[in-house]
């Protein structure tokens, strides 16, 4: 026995049974039955039925149980009955007329089996136990087609009008003529009412049929009166006249595809309309078949195959063939067509041969291939016209183990993705598929490729790749899972064992190559064999961004501590030190007793300080940063982000640079750190190398609890002045501290620095000048500037705080130029006499001088400045020209006696006759003024106690009538009173509203009330 050939990688057929269907059945040799049709059902007690027609008019029924299928190939020995182990059996066979069954459609609805032979439609029983059923009503039948359901889509009632009309028009002639004279049920028309449609099961059936086209329903309905010789079936038909020359057709939804010499055409059971949807030439057969997943058919066209949908529009791609073919089948996700022996799987989408089978010579003929009427089965049946083949579907995870064995890992990874389109493939077994294929191409050292399936399973448990990265045992070999996977790949081993047995694996290829021997490694690396740095850098690489991803899903926290961990364990290996430390200062579950030792043998000891702080162990972290700012020539803790300058130089820039990089992280820490102790224990060496850095984290409010003030200026290095100052601002201006101490501390401290700076004797001009610039005053180029700056924060602070002892300030700056501090500490002790002299000799400042005094609001202060003018002390000249601007200013509110008195005889008559004029007049003037004033307001009054006495004076009638305008009691001889507004109350009601608001809501406190006779119009 000759097997079947498979000439494709994909194998998705296997033949497992072949058999000879006469003499399975006992037939006589010497009658030679020919195999002219085949059906396959199968049934719900997971056997497969196939219908086997012969040449002679013959139904041979025989039984498979697939699960007795055997591969290889056998068949049968020379014995006329088959091993009771053989997957076929015979199981009887019904004679249906002596002329060849043409075609053999199983109607599974009704339990029922068409055949068409010579003409005729005969109906027999799935079994075959019951008599045969010749349907007389309908001859020289030459096509047949179950309708097939679109899901989603309505599907008509052909029979719900009874009779209609259509006309299907080809060019020149007309093709549709009349539809025949009304319903025949079971050739009488009386009994169509008699039956209850939709009671039972049924099909419908469209037969050509001579010249019209026959539309039929079979019912199987539970009336045992109607037909009970055939159990319960009815036939319903109408007959539609003019449709000739049908050799093929398909009914799905509501519309029927002809297949003609002409070509193909379309006929709506709606609307009893056709057309053409397109012509054949002569030499092209037609053939339809449909697709029942997708409710689309395939029209034949020489060797294409055209997918339309069931208006005859087409979609998608066509399917281009190889040859003609004879007979088409669906197995979905594929079509198989054959021809002279010959068989090709096509899959529908993509148009792609996957497999093809050559039949044995011995067997070569007109070929049948079926399946079940869904398309679904596993089992296709192969009929020549003396053999029957059996052949098995291969399952999706056998198709993609043979493949994952030939190492076709990309034939393989699109197969996956063609089954999970089409829905063969659970979205578990998808992920499970993924996962086997990542390993295989990570042992194969396609590890770029291997991560993406790694990605794109969802079953994929990052534990899985633990053991590639750390060997077992480990700290978490406990939660890797143990999968069952197929046996395909070695168990996991560290990346570089699996790199170094990759590599020997190319050497043996190469080495076998060169001696002829094909294998399956990659032809890539055999022709250019990769070094091992770069595969286990690839590897490393492509397992961090595997661990990257993970790090985003919710995983259980020990998973959580290894992903994190061994990613720490990779940037190791790539010594990438800026992703280490960007993982190790994030939000990380990296556990630190497994890194400590790893990060410091190999001097990353900012990855670990980082790491650390993240954990909370800051006592730990801030000992590292300190190590680092005194060990600063290492060269493995410098910040990856700094420039690229030569960190092995000893130029003191870069060392200074490296010292505030470990004083920055440093402070950051100590900014959210509550704990006393451990902040003021690292103050000083920041304050060492940055002070700002060191106020930065003492001002901090980022902490919950904050620091003693008292302990923390303790603590301050009497050096670190800018510290100092502005930590005390910190607590003044931010914290709004009315401790005297703490005012009196920065009041004595910025007038420390400003006695400093002004009288140039310090050693620290140029420390405080990079100080002061370091607090933000960018525009600070030179020591005058600094020091407007810092005594203009003195005088600010001086100015404004009443807390500070003014005294102890004093006395600090009492013998210094400062006489602008100076007077606003005398006005803060009250001595006026010492800020005028300061204000009007010393700073000579005349503006401020009278400001003052108006301040002060005394007469007699006006004519104590004039006196500090006009009388100098200490030999100075008399200030004249200050006091003509203040007799200018304020001459009129001084006494003139008083004025003359003080003048000096030194002073010009040019400067004071003027002034003196002016002063003179101007007392005159307000004086006159005063008089006019005077009598105006005499005038006033006296108009004013008139009008008050007139209105006081007014006479108001009372009588029976009138009522209280408040509680509207009448008033009679009760005592009332009137508002302004003549609203008039009762005595009692007065004294409840009171004299400021009347009766009638008036508030006269609030909005007085004026009256014409009250105005003054004089």
């Amino acid at each position: 026995m000759e097997a079947i050939l498979s000439e494709k990688d994909q194998a998705v057929l296997i033949p497992f049974y072949d058999f000879d269907p006469a003499k399975l059945a006992g037939f006589s040799p010497a009658v030679p039955l020919t195999i002219r049709s085949i059906a396959v059902f199968p049934a719900p007690d997971c056997q497969t039925l196939i219908y086997v027609g012969t040449g002679g008019g013959k139904l041979l029924l025989f039984s498979l149980n697939p699960s007795l299928s055997t591969s290889p190939l056998t068949s049968l020995d020379d014995d006329s009955n088959a091993h009771p182990a053989a997957p076929v059996v015979f199981v009887r066979s019904v004679s249906i007329s002596n002329r060849v069954i043409e075609l053999i459609t199983v109607l599974s609805e009704i339990g029922r089996v068409l055949l068409l032979s010579d003409g005729f439609l005969f109906l027999v029983d799935s079994l075959l136990l019951r008599s045969v059923r010749k349907l007389g009503f309908v001859k020289d039948v030459t096509a047949i087609s179950k309708r097939l359901v679109q899901l989603g889509f309505p599907n008509s009632d052909p029979f719900r009008d009874g009779a209609v009309r259509a006309e299907l028009s080809s060019p020149g002639q007309t093709f549709l003529k009349k539809i025949g004279g009304g319903i025949r049920v079971n050739g009488a028309g009386s009994r169509v009412s008699d039956l209850q449609r939709g009671g039972g099961s049924g099909c419908f059936l469209a037969v050509a049929a001579g010249k019209k086209l026959v539309l039929i329903e079979i019912l199987l309905t539970s009336n045992a009166d109607l037909d009970a010789e055939h159990g319960g079936i009815s036939i319903l038909w109408t007959e539609i006249q003019g449709i000739g020359g049908v050799k093929t057709m398909a009914w799905v939804g509501d519309s029927i595809i002809l297949g003609t010499a002409e070509g193909y055409h379309l006929f709506s059971v709606t609307t009893g309309k056709g057309s053409l949807i397109f012509s054949l030439p002569d030499s092209s057969p037609p053939l339809v078949r449909y697709f029942v997943r997708s409710s689309n058919l395939l029209l034949l066209f020489d060797n294409v195959g055209v997918v339309s949908n069931a208006l005859g529009h087409p979609v998608g791609g066509s399917l281009i063939f190889q040859y003609v073919p004879e007979t088409i089948t669906d197995m979905h996700p594929y079509v198989i067509v054959a021809r002279d022996g010959r068989l090709d799987l096509y899959r529908k989408k993509t148009g792609v041969c996957v497999q093809s089978f050559s039949l044995p010579k011995s067997s070569v003929g007109p070929c049948i291939v079926v399946n079940d009427d869904q398309g679904n089965g596993n089992v296709v049946v192969i009929g020549t016209p003396y053999k029957a083949f059996c052949c098995r579907k291969v399952s999706v995870e056998e198709q993609i183990k043979v493949l994952l064995r030939k190492k076709h890992f990309r034939e393989a990874i699109y197969l996956v993705e063609e089954f999970q389109s089409e829905g063969e493939m659970t979205r578990e077994m998808v992920s499970f598929v993924r996962a086997q294929f990542g390993f295989l191409l990570l042992f194969e050292l396609h590890f770029e490729e291997a991560v993406d399936q790694f990605l794109l399973s969802e079953s994929m448990d990052p534990s899985e790749i633990f053991l590639f990265i750390m060997r077992d045992p480990n700290r978490w070999s406990h939660l890797v899972p143990r999968k069952r996977y197929w046996g395909l790949h070695p168990p996991p081993v560290p990346l570089e064992q699996v790199v170094d047995d990759g590599l020997v694996s190319i050497q043996r290829a190469v080495f076998l190559r060169k001696a002829g021997i094909v294998t399956t490694t990659d032809d890539e690396f055999i022709l250019n064999p990769p070094s091992r740095a770069d595969l286990l850098q690839s590897a490393i690489e492509n397992i961090i961004r595997y661990m990257l991803v993970s790090r985003e899903k919710d995983l259980l926290p020990p998973v959580k501590e290894g992903v994190d961990t061994l990613l720490m364990y990779l940037y190791r290996a790539l010594n990438q030190v800026s992703d280490m430390e960007k993982l190790a200062s994030s939000q990380n579950s990296c556990v630190v007793e497994e890194l400590e030792t790893l990060l410091d043998d190999s001097g990353h000891l900012r990855t670990l300080a980082f790491l650390y702080a993240s954990k909370g162990m800051y006592s730990k972290a801030l000992s590292i940063w300190r190590v680092l700012a005194r060990n600063y020539s290492t060269g493995f803790w410098k910040d990856p982000t700094a420039s690229s300058g030569d960190y092995g130089s000893d130029s003191s820039a870069d060392l200074l640079s490296c010292q505030r990089v470990a004083a920055a992280e440093a402070s950051k820490l100590l900014q959210e750190i509550s704990d006393q102790a451990l902040v003021l224990d690292h103050l000083e060496w920041i304050a060492d190398i940055d002070q700002e850095y060191a106020i930065l984290f003492l001002i901090s409010e980022k902490r919950i609890n904050q620091l003693s003030p008292g302990d923390v200026i303790a603590s301050i290095d009497s050096k670190k002045i800018e510290i100092h100052q502005r930590y005390l601002q910190w607590l003044i201006e931010d914290q709004d501290s009315d401790d005297m101490q703490f005012h009196t501390l920065y009041a004595l401290s910025l007038a420390r620095s400003t006695i400093e700076l002004v009288e140039g004797h310090s050693m620290q001009d140029n420390c405080l000048i990079e100080k002061y610039n370091k607090m933000g005053v960018s525009d600070v180029t030179d020591k005058d500037s600094l020091k407007y700056n810092i005594r203009e924060r003195l005088q600010l602070f001086l100015q404004a705080s009443d807390l500070y002892d003014p005294e102890l300030v004093l006395k600090v700056v009492e013998g210094s130029e400062l006489w602008l501090e100076k007077a606003i500490l005398y006005r803060k002790m009250g001595l006026e006499e010492m800020v005028l002299e300061i204000l009007a000799l010393k700073l000579e400042d005349c503006e401020a001088a009278e400001q003052y005094c108006a301040e002060i609001g005394r007469s007699d202060a006006y004519m104590q400045l004039l006196d500090m003018y006009l009388d100098p002390e200490d030999g100075k000249e008399p200030m004249f020209k200050a006091a003509v601007r203040l007799l200018h200013n304020h001459g009129e509110s001084l006494d003139p006696l008083q004025l003359l008195e003080k003048l000096s005889p030194e002073m010009p008559l040019q400067l004071s006759s003027d002034i003196l004029l002016r002063m003179l007049r101007a007392r005159v003037h307000h004086r006159h003024q005063g008089k006019i004033v005077h009598n105006l307001s005499s005038a006033l009054s006296v108009d004013t106690q008139l009008a008050r006495l007139e209105e006081r004076s007014r006479n108001v009638q009372i009588n029976d009538e009138s009522v209280c305008d408040s509680c509207h009691a009448h008033l009679g001889t009760k005592l009332f009173a009137m508002y302004p507004d003549d609203s008039i109350v009762c005595y009692k009601c007065y004294r409840r509203l009171g004299e400021s608001t009347s009766a009638r809501g008036h508030n006269f406190k609030e909005n007085p009330i004026f009256k014409p006779g009250w105005l003054v119009t004089r």
